[in-house]
């Protein structure tokens, strides 16, 4: 049977879009596979249908809670029920449930930190697996925007799984990153699939504004004007809240809130009235989109900066995912780069924390436990917050098996100070792309090693986009793009970038 009538039987699609083809079938041949696709461009596809084609279980690493949970009522709604994630919303109950009848489960998805217990392991050890596939693999590499130290020891546990048939998937990747995901996961003769990481569907436009007074009443204007449904994205879980309750009380849309802060069942609720055109605009911080399956998303604005390129491109790839036009906003106002290096210090622990913990260790040993995890009254008398403290133990977890307690303060600070420095780098490169005079599209594609070869329209602020274009008044989102012209597109994009033959 061809992948399309497989493609038709299974999820009711007719045609591939781009790359997840090439990804299909190179994991069909047998090879592992690192596959760089376009936020938008259905990653999840990828290991989905092959799964129904090999003989065992899928696993599926996946960093974020929520993403599981979409992932596993998206295969529900296709009907599949042999489908569970392994996480901390299962009581333990439900946990030692599903894994006494691991075996009936054909998808497993599970964290990172869940895969690391030795039970668990030992309990997926022995089962047949036909893919061990890791999502969002940008986050095994420290020199990644996203770099998760439990993801970095992924490596190891698929050695103790047996080295089985490997998918990582990602989004944004520069090529040191995906060099680094294919050294930590050991894998070899690897067959990539790198796609432009270009959504020629989506023009791009940066506003310089006086300040954060003239920031909300553009947002009013444009939210009032521009085609919905869209995303608002805030750095702050106060500001995003604030500002959908103004864009009610003004009577301008049915706006919503999304954060981390909020609990999970909220959190759903609030997806669920999006994605049903109950909500038109949600105003969220960066914990709204993974797996969010709302295709005609019109308009994403960026009110804060963002910290790197990586993530404004996955978060502006919320947007035309039906493959109509769409508008990426992006307001900034002088200064607004001291938010994210605020942020980027508050990530990670301060050199006075680490002395500071390091001390209490060598006076009390005690305040590690058998596994040489952290004792949970450290971190509040320490005054860390929930990131530094998952960083602290992670690092110390990991480094006490090749270097001695003694010199772990030192690593850990040595450490700290290089991913500080990644990430004012990334923010550094973010506002040095804001402050170009050039097409932003082609520095993007420069910024991944690809290269602009034809120019797109609509395609940025640079290139005389003007934003009524997208206003609801003016029918811009009557056409359609053609399919073949996008896989033109791209495949000229790969071409000239020597991503492809």
């Amino acid at each position: 049977m061809e992948l399309e009538d497989l493609l038709l039987k299974h999820f009711g699609f007719h045609s591939f879009k781009t790359g997840q083809k090439e990804v299909i079938s190179s994991l069909l041949s047998g090879c592992h596979t690192l596959a760089m696709l376009p936020t938008g461009t259905g990653k999840s596809l990828c290991y989905q249908l092959p799964g129904y084609m090999l003989d065992g279980h899928v696993l599926i690493v996946s960093p974020l809670l929520s993403l599981m949970q979409d992932q596993v009522e998206q295969f529900k709604r296709y009907g599949e029920k042999r489908v569970v994630a392994l996480n901390s919303f299962l009581t333990l109950e439900e946990k030692n449930q599903v894994l006494r009848h691991i075996n009936k489960y054909k998808f497993i998805f599970i964290s990172p930190e869940m895969l690391r217990i030795p039970y668990i392991l030992g309990i997926l050890g022995k089962l047949k697996l036909s893919m061990f596939v890791v999502d969002e693999a940008h986050c095994i590499s420290q020199w990644g925007f996203d770099f998760r130290p439990d993801y970095s020891k992924l490596g190891e546990i698929r050695s103790v799984l047996g080295n089985p048939l490997t998918l990582a998937l990602t989004a944004t990747a520069t090529y040191k990153v995906r060099e680094d995901i294919i050294h930590s996961l050991g894998l070899d003769e690897v067959k990539k699939v790198e796609s432009s990481v270009d959504r020629p569907n989506i023009a791009i436009c940066i506003e310089e504004l006086a300040d954060y007074h003239e920031k909300e009443g553009r947002i009013l204007d444009l939210v009032q004007q521009l085609e919905k449904p869209g995303v608002i994205y805030f750095t702050s879980k106060k500001a995003a809240e604030q500002m959908a309750a103004l864009l009610v009380e003004k009577d301008i849309c049915q706006a919503g809130y999304y954060h981390g802060g909020m609990d999970p069942s909220t959190r759903v609720l609030i997806q669920e009235q999006f994605i049903h055109n109950q909500l038109e605009v949600i105003c969220a911080t960066s914990a709204f989109g993974m797996g969010i399956n709302k295709e005609n998303i019109r308009f994403v604005i960026h009110y804060h900066m963002p910290m790197q390129i990586e993530s404004y491109l996955q978060e502006i790839g919320r947007a035309g995912r039906d493959g109509y036009q769409s508008v990426a906003i992006l307001l900034y106002s002088p200064g607004d780069e001291l938010l994210p290096l605020q942020l980027a210090e508050g990530e990670l622990p301060s050199e006075h924390q680490i002395d500071w913990l390091f001390a209490n260790i060598a006076e009390e040993p005690l305040v590690l436990n058998e596994q040489l995890r952290l004792h949970k009254d450290l971190k509040e008398q320490g005054g860390f917050n929930d990131v530094q403290w998952r960083f602290l133990e992670e690092l110390i977890h990991q480094m006490h098996r090749t270097i001695p307690m003694q010199q772990i303060s030192k690593s850990i600070k040595e450490f700290v100070a290089g991913r500080l420095a990644t990430k004012k780098t990334n923010i550094f490169q973010l506002k040095q792309w804001l402050d170009s005079a050039s097409c932003r599209r082609e520095r993007l594609l420069n910024y991944f090693g690809e290269i602009l070869s034809d120019q797109v329209q609509p395609c940025c602020d640079r290139c005389g986009v003007q934003l009524n274009q997208f206003f609801k008044v003016s029918g811009h989102f009557k056409s359609k793009p053609s399919e073949v012209t996008w896989n033109q597109y791209l495949a000229k994009i790969l071409i000239n970038s020597g991503l492809r033959e």
